[in-house]
Parts: C-alpha cells; structure tokens; sequence
C-alpha cells in the first residue's frame, strides 16, 4: 500500500510539473532577442525625433493631425518603412477636431458682478459650442451634499421642469458628459456647466472632460467647490455670461499602416504608437517617443539577417489619438469579427521618453489596477515583468483606463498591454510630473530622457519579437463579441475624461 501511495504521488507531482510549465510558457515561447535589442539604439531613435522635432518647427510648431507637420511626419515614417520592405498602405477617415482658440470668459451679472478666473473657476469642455450667452443659471437634479452616484442631467426625465433659455448647472457623476449635454441642448439650454462629483478628494478639483463629438452650445467644467457656490446663488436670481471662443468642426486625417509580407495571418501582432501631437506643441515625448521607437523597431527587425515573423506583424501609426483616440477606434471599427479573431496581441506605446520617468506596465490581470484586460492581457504582461526583472528593472502597474490607443482594441476583446513612462501625474518618488512639459509647447527634442528610452526601448523590442516569433497562443476568447464591459468600464477617452 506504501508504494501504491508512493507511485500516486509520484505521477501526481509529474503530472502538477507539466500543468506548471505550461502554464509559465503560456504567455510567448521564450525568444532570443538580443540581437534586435542590440540594434534598436538611442540614437536611432533620438534620430527619428529629431526629424520630427524639425518636421514640426516648419509647420507652425505641431504636428496634430489634419495639419501639414501630421501629413509630413506620415510621409517620414511611411518613406521609411516601405524602403525596409514593409507593405505600407494609408486609412483615411473623417474625425472630430477642437481646438480652443482664446480661453473662455465667465462673469455673473446677477445678483451681482463678479468675474470668475479660467483654469482656476472653470474650464473648456473638449468639443464646446462657440459662441457668447447671457442667461439664468438652472440647477439639474443635483446631488447636495454628495454621496457619489449622481446621476443629475443623465436622463431626459431630469430637464422635465428646465426652462429653455437657461444655463444647466449639472453635476458629474454616473453618466458619459455627452449624455448630459445632449439631455441638456434637447431641453432648449443654451450653455451648460458641469461641476465635479464631490464625493470623494479626487472628485473635488477642477477637471477637464471630452464630450467626444461637437455640440452647438458652450460647455465649461467646474470644480465641486464652485458648481456648489453656483448653486447657492440661484434662488437670489443668479445669471451668468459665458463666451466660448473654439473650433469644433470635422476634419479629415489618416492612420499609416506598415504590414509585413510574411507571417500566419490568423496570429497578428499589432504594434501601435499614435503620430499625431496636440496643437499646442511639437509631442516630441507625447508620442514621439512611441513613435521613434517602433519605427526604429521596425526597421531593425526587418534588417535582421535570416529572420521572418512566424506571425504577421502590423506596426501602426495612428492618427488623431490626441483629439479621441479615433485612428484606432476607426482601425478596430473596420475589422469584421473574423479578423478581431485573429488578431492575437496589441502592443502599445504612448510616451516612453519622459523626463522624470517610471517604468508602467499595464495591468492585464488587472491584480493592482480596478480593470483586468482581456484574456491573453496577463500574458503580455507577463513578458514585459519577466523581462524587467531580468535586467534588475523595477516596474509599476498602470490601469487601462481608456487613455490611450489600446482603448477600442479591449473594447472588443483583443488582449492588449505596453509601456508608458508617465504624463502629468505626479512622481512620487520626488514629486515632480514625470513630464513636465506633457501637452504644451515645451515638449521638444530637449524635453526626453534617453535612459527611459534606453531601458523601455529594449523592452519594447523585446516584446515585440517575442510575439513575432512565438509558437504559442495568447488569443483571448472574449473577442468579437463586439463592446462590452471594456467600453463602459474607461473613464478616459485618451488624455480626456469622458464621464
């Protein structure tokens, strides 16, 4: 009976080592990519940034798309990689522009004269109506004092009472900011401004937000703070003059795809960084870092001796990621189920050059982050953590949140994960932003650090040949089952709050 018992637990530890190593080989057969590594330098990629840096010093300081400095960035890129062999092809499409041209103005005129400081009272909604009003200020179904959850201006039913004519003061809460400005226009409002929850520290300050798509009337933003100062003075007859000085019109751009010519076609690996900037500035860092470094990525891999991709490979350029992710939102919205299926990982990279690094990784098991990616998200993790840890590289997790191109590809059930060295927030370690310069004009060649770039460059290429070259599967099976819980879930649509 003892040896009975012995050769049990003998094949059941047998047995425990096979589900074991599977299990830790699950996310990518281990590949050599020292040799790429090798070849992605600083230098090249500080190459492609300057291009870009002079690229945009000739076309008025920037380089967001529909404007020349995005066209000649595309033309760069795309010269490059169809001269390494790749198939490059270009997809167009029509997206929402905004820009704001002076900032907005807000004064009460009743029961007083006061005027109210922007960036410090209120802000510009994404996609704000231009134009000057005079009018009542109305509150709509508040929350006070805030318990979280409010759902004010969220459904037709709450303008049930409002007065055409009126301003809506609205709280932020529960719903897209889109639902409530709708709700509010179709009511006869004729501007409207949405303070902060209040619920919560976070949800006190001033905020800005995206209504994602233009609408005809201005729209502030507001912190708790001074939506409740607003709402004590309406029964004293509180009415104000808002003035609204933006663009929101559509515009049309392009995404520059580069495929290569070998590869299963059932295991694609889609490589993305956005092209675009923000109009304020050159995006040297924000992406241009993301970008060099997958150009870089690209045509290395491509000058590598003896090597095709076992699995195709797309490295994507998208465009107008800083007005709303919409190049690949419209990428992802072309697919048919049958190619979501087989799309097998999207990697992404936004920004890999701050100044005042730090090394995130996204969270695709969602263990430190609210949101777990799609199935296959762990993997790519996974190969990122492996990595870091083998070069004695701490890391930190990053959510997928909705604030970059990853976005429309979980929002479907495609695994997804990357890098990302930090924007506005605040670096604990010194508490500095990680950059400084993140969305103004200042973000230039000067503004990068290339031991970020040195450090997140070969770990990108890393990953990047990795699921190249893999034998393994890291297909989710949440895919092609359309948007689901990933789309609802996002606060952000890109840099911008959404809800």
């Amino acid at each position: 009976m003892l040896k009975k018992r012995l050769v049990i637990s003998i094949l059941m530890f047998g047995l425990l080592a096979v589900v074991l190593s599977v299990s830790l080989v699950s996310a990518a057969v281990e590949v050599d990519t020292s040799e790429l590594r090798e070849a992605v330098t600083v230098a090249g990629i500080r190459a492609h940034q300057q291009a870009l840096q002079d690229i945009a010093d000739d076309n008025d300081g920037n380089r967001a798309a529909s404007t020349s400095g995005y066209d000649a960035s595309a033309a760069y890129v795309a010269e490059l990689l169809e001269a390494a062999g790749y198939n490059v092809s270009t997809q167009p499409f029509d997206f929402p522009f905004f820009q704001e041209l002076s900032p907005s103005e807000l004064e009460q005129t009743a029961p007083g004269s006061e005027t109210y400081e922007y960036l410090v009272d209120f802000f510009t909604m994404d996609y704000s109506g231009d134009g000057e009003v005079t009018a009542p200020v109305q509150a709509v179904d508040l929350n006070l004092p805030s318990t979280g959850g409010s759902t004010s201006g969220c459904e037709a039913d709450d303008f049930s009472d409002f007065t055409a004519g009126n301003i809506a003061l609205i709280q932020r809460g529960t719903c897209f900011f889109i639902d409530k400005v709708r709700n509010a226009v179709n009511a006869g409002a004729v501007g409207v401004i949405v303070f902060n929850e209040g619920n919560s520290p976070d949800r006190e300050p001033l905020f800005g937000g995206t209504l994602g798509e233009p609408v005809s009337i201005p729209v502030l933003t507001a912190s708790f703070a001074f939506g409740v100062a607003l709402n004590d003075l309406i029964d004293d007859g509180l009415t104000l003059r808002m003035t609204t000085d933006t663009i929101s019109e559509t515009r049309s751009t392009f995404n520059v795809l580069a495929e290569t010519t070998s590869g299963r076609a059932d295991r694609v690996v889609v490589v993305g960084a956005h092209l675009d900037s923000v109009p304020e500035g050159p995006g040297i860092n924000d992406n241009g870092s993301g970008t060099a470094t997958i150009l870089e990525i690209a045509l290395q891999m491509a000058a590598l001796e003896d090597f095709e991709p076992r699995n195709k490979v797309v490295f994507a350029f998208w465009g107008a990621e800083e007005a709303g992710l919409f190049g690949s939102e419209y990428y992802v919205s072309q697919l048919s189920a049958s190619q979501i299926k087989k799309i097998a990982v999207n990697l992404n990279f936004d920004m890999l050059g701050s100044p005042n690094y730090a090394r995130f990784v996204y969270d695709g098991d969602g263990s430190s982050t609210p949101l777990a990616g799609p199935n296959g998200s762990k993997n790519i993790e996974q190969v990122f953590l492996e990595y870091f840890n083998e070069q004695e590289l701490e890391t930190e997790p990053t959510a997928f949140d909705g604030r970059s191109d990853y976005g429309p590809f979980i929002a479907v059930g495609i695994p997804a994960g990357g890098l990302f060295s930090g924007a506005e927030g605040i670096n604990p370690d010194n508490g500095i932003a990680y950059d400084p310069c993140y969305h103004l004009a200042c973000d230039t060649v000067d503004n990068v650090s290339e031991e970020a770039l040195d450090e997140l460059g070969d770990a990108a290429a890393h990953a990047v040949l990795t699921f190249a070259d893999t034998t393994s599967a890291v297909n989710g099976t949440d895919k092609g089952k359309g948007k689901g819980k990933w789309a609802d879930a996002m606060e952000y649509d890109g840099a911008h709050l959404r809800k």
